[in-house]
């Protein structure tokens, strides 16, 4: 795997472009997990090249606690990117993504005011900032993102169609602990006594699933063991006939997030058994 500058990476990219090879990228902040891998592996098996960045971005943080304690682990990374085929690795800076200092950003105005978009303002401006400059440095036919995050996912696909962006989105089951914790990379963080705790996230949202209890029954409940809760919602996001619940609660510190549907809870719960 060759880690490159991102003037390297364009030459490489329009050479393969040119030559009709197809390019699969997947865009991370770092200290990567098997989740991460598990998107890397995917995007090995259906392109010619597979491109990963590496960029931890301000602009996304409401809390500048949060970005001065992100995990960063590179060494560790690159191993683990090389592992898994990974051809190339660019990590740019702020300063190199933000030459304009986030003076022009892409806000939208319905989807990122829900669920994590009211919780944290502005979260998703960042996000989809930065999506977008990504996309058109890669220029990639594939790009390739964790369903944990799954109102980013839609947001992302949906900023790709609204400004014709030349990239499949795609959308890559969530990888789990044994105990169903959705992996992270803020559950570096967790501390013994935290991470026991938050193994009873997952399994209390799926729980409620399949019990039929509502939202704020759910949110009750995690109250209870301990949670302090940002929310509990059902929302029909992607397929409308297959609703999910998402929840995002705190662990100490820090803030955990999930999402599941009735079949992904019913196995969260039969690898318990």
């Amino acid at each position: 795997m060759k880690r490159i500058n991102l003037d390297a990476w364009v030459d490489f990219r329009d050479d393969f472009i040119s030559e009709g090879k197809s390019i699969g990228f997947v865009p991370t902040m770092g200290a990567l997990h098997e989740g991460h891998l598990s998107l890397l592996k995917r995007a090995r098996a259906e392109n010619d090249v597979v491109l990963l960045s590496i960029f931890v971005n301000p602009t996304q943080f409401n809390n500048p606690d949060d970005l001065a304690k992100y995990p960063s682990t590179m060494d560790q990374d690159t191993m683990l990117a090389e592992s898994v085929g990974c051809d190339y690795l660019i990590t740019p800076t702020p300063q190199t993504m933000y030459p304009d200092d986030y003076r022009y950003r892409v806000t939208e105005s319905t989807l990122s005011k829900i669920l994590c978009g009211a919780h944290r303002p502005g979260h998703f401006d960042g996000v989809l900032t930065v999506v977008l400059k990504l996309f058109n440095i890669a220029k990639a036919t594939r790009a390739y993102f964790g369903e944990k995050d799954f109102q980013q996912l839609e947001l992302v696909r949906e900023m790709a169609d609204s400004f014709f962006i030349d990239v499949e989105v795609i959308g890559c089951d969530i990888v789990r602990e044994h105990d169903g914790l959705a992996m992270s990379s803020r559950n570096l963080r967790l501390s013994p006594k935290e991470r026991r705790l938050a193994g009873f996230f997952p399994q209390q949202m799926a729980e409620s699933l399949i019990a039929k209890t509502s939202p704020a029954q759910a949110r009750t409940k995690l109250e209870a063991e301990g949670f302090k809760v940002d929310y509990v919602e059902d929302v029909a996001l992607g397929n409308p006939s297959v609703p999910r619940r998402f929840g995002a609660v705190f662990v100490g510190e820090l803030r955990l997030i999930d999402n599941m549907n009735l079949e992904i809870a019913e196995k969260i719960l039969g690898r318990l058994k």
